[in-house]
């Protein structure tokens, strides 16, 4: 049986230079359904499947794992994807190549190393044990790309169907008392869109951005690079706001835009801010309330009441209901002052919403993964008219 513009299971394995029992495999593990099945039984695949096919190709060859496959892939079975899909691919390459280059340079001192050593008690073993440690990375690549992804989603529904035309990252920067001279400091920067969507004043400033993630600094680094490629003013650290490497007393402003409320310890991350920050100097937080995107857990709900978009509310741990008495409890800060963000959504087109959900530190793609498509018709009908959903966040500035 012909179908225009399907292929058969085998001329599918051909196209895409894999076996049949490959393909077989993708369709049981749900990595990679049929367009169709017909009523024997018989798979059929399109042009868009193969394009998923060969990411999934791709993901594999980097070295992750089938269920990361299957997560991170679960939003590409339409065409219109494709083009994200390759920039995704090609940061990841990216990723790789920094990381090989990083093996490259410590073999080259490793092996210049034991040239000079003639004993091997002489020798520094910490450069081999890094040295394995770089070969290895584990899944940190994995985590990393999902978490970068995933906040690129996060923004780009902000940025696209925000209704305060002003944005956020322009809003918050606001809020930011830049002068000469200053040292500043952002713990949890992420890709570093404070700075990329806003002009940096003339001021002569030292920016110091940090986060948790490796993966977050290479792309803050690159965003930087390509949005600002003159300006020299930004030092980039990987650590946990609970420990900062820096002098006590060495900061003018410290950020956090919404990272207290992640922190395992959030008055000992504020005792260590405290610590860094000179006196009589700010200190900038941002958060979340209980009201903030609460249409889109009904939303996800009323498709599904399994899925859990998060486990943890977040704005119980710091939000903007209980931030301040956290702050002034803290005894890191005594003069705290609150902001709010008059904003909300309109949202007139499902895939970036698909985007946010898939984005979301839940258990939804384990129930959508064979609901795809499904979902996808369910939020173009909740769209259509647009969807309204209520955007409860804010600041602190402290003292």
């Amino acid at each position: 049986m012909n179908l225009e513009g399907y292929y058969s299971t085998g001329q599918f394995a051909k196209l895409a230079d894999v076996s049949v029992r490959t393909i077989r495999f993708y369709d049981r593990s749900g990595t990679l359904k049929p367009s169709y099945v017909n009523e024997n039984g018989a798979r059929f695949y399109t042009d868009s499947d193969l394009v998923h096919l060969q990411q999934i190709l791709l993901l594999k060859y980097l070295g992750f794992t089938l269920e990361e496959i299957r997560q991170m892939t679960v939003s590409q079975t339409d065409s219109r994807h494709l083009l994200s899909s390759l920039r995704l691919q090609q940061k990841l390459v990216q990723d790789q190549i920094e990381q090989m280059q990083t093996v490259s340079s410590l073999i080259d001192e490793t092996a210049a190393e034991l040239a000079k050593c003639p004993e091997w008690d002489d020798f520094d073993w910490k450069k081999m044990l890094d040295l394995i440690h770089l070969t290895g990375m584990e899944n940190s690549l994995a985590s990393q790309y999902r978490n970068s992804t995933n906040l690129s989603a996060r923004i780009d529904l902000h940025d696209r169907f925000s209704v305060n035309r002003q944005g956020w990252f322009p809003w918050l920067f606001s809020l930011l008392p830049l002068r000469d001279g200053m040292h500043v400091l952002e713990v949890g920067c992420g890709d570093g869109a404070l700075w990329t969507k806003n002009l940096l004043p003339a001021a002569d400033l030292s920016i110091a951005l940090s986060d948790i993630s490796d993966g977050m600094i290479r792309d803050a680094r690159r965003n930087i690079s390509a949005s600002a490629p003159e300006a020299d003013c930004f030092s980039y650290y990987t650590f946990d706001c609970s420990r900062i490497p820096f002098d006590t007393d060495s900061q003018d402003l410290i950020i956090a835009n919404h990272v207290l409320f992640y922190c395992e310890d959030t008055a000992a991350s504020l005792r260590e801010i405290r610590r860094v920050l000179k006196p009589d100097c700010t200190f900038v937080c941002s958060t979340y309330g209980s009201c903030h995107m609460q249409e889109i857990t009904q939303l996800v709900q009323e498709f599904d009441s399994h899925i859990v978009l998060s486990a943890d509310h977040l704005y119980d741990r710091f939000g903007l209901e209980n931030g301040r008495q956290i702050l002034l409890q803290s005894g890191a800060f005594e003069d705290v002052e609150v902001h709010r963000y008059e904003d909300s959504l309109l949202v007139t087109q499902a895939q970036p919403l698909i985007e946010y959900i898939l984005s979301c530190h839940g258990n939804q793609n384990r129930f959508l993964v064979e609901r795809y498509r499904d979902f996808c018709r369910f939020v173009e009908e909740k769209v259509k008219d647009g969807f309204t959903i209520t955007k409860d966040a804010g600041a602190f500035t402290c003292r």
